[in-house]
């Protein structure tokens, strides 16, 4: 089994998530990033998401070191924007082919979950979706206890 953790993160709390996560299991670890950055400052990002999120808009991303057709399980994280996945997940899944992987969903978010994990599995095309996990957060301080979250973990490599 060759393992990816790729996430998007945008205030870090998803990439504190996925560096816990690599810890675990090891394997590589990409971070998806905006060519264009977003602003620093958080309800402007709020707004902007939420137009985003509501016209399909997909940001484009920097280019990876990384062979995503190498891997044959992938992590993958992102925070809650709007319900759903970050528009530069969107961009990602998008334009990338997952045929014959499994994917384990992790979401990050300090509110509701919304429909996130329903459309990372319809995203994944082709693609074994594994049960994921909503991990919750008030600002930068974790409110899913930390031993759920080492239980998900703990299952991802069973299977591996």
């Amino acid at each position: 089994m060759k393992t990816l953790i790729l996430y998007y993160s945008y205030l870090g709390n998803t990439k504190r998530i996925a560096e816990m996560i690599h810890k675990e299991i090891g394997g590589d670890m990409a971070r998806i990033e905006t060519v264009v950055p977003y602003d620093s400052d958080y309800n402007k990002v709020v707004n902007q998401g939420q137009d985003e999120v509501n016209r399909g808009f997909m940001p484009e991303i920097k280019q990876m070191d990384i062979s995503f057709a190498d891997y044959d399980t992938v992590i993958l994280g992102t925070p809650v924007w709007w319900y759903t996945f970050a528009p530069a997940m969107k961009t990602f899944l998008e334009n990338n082919d997952f045929s014959g992987k499994t994917v384990y969903p992790f979401v990050t978010n300090g509110g509701w979950i919304g429909h996130t994990l329903k459309d990372i599995a319809a995203a994944c095309k082709g693609a074994k979706v594994e049960p994921g996990i909503n991990i919750k957060f008030d600002e930068d301080k974790l409110r899913t206890p930390e031993a759920e979250i080492k239980r998900w973990i703990q299952g991802i490599k069973k299977e591996g």
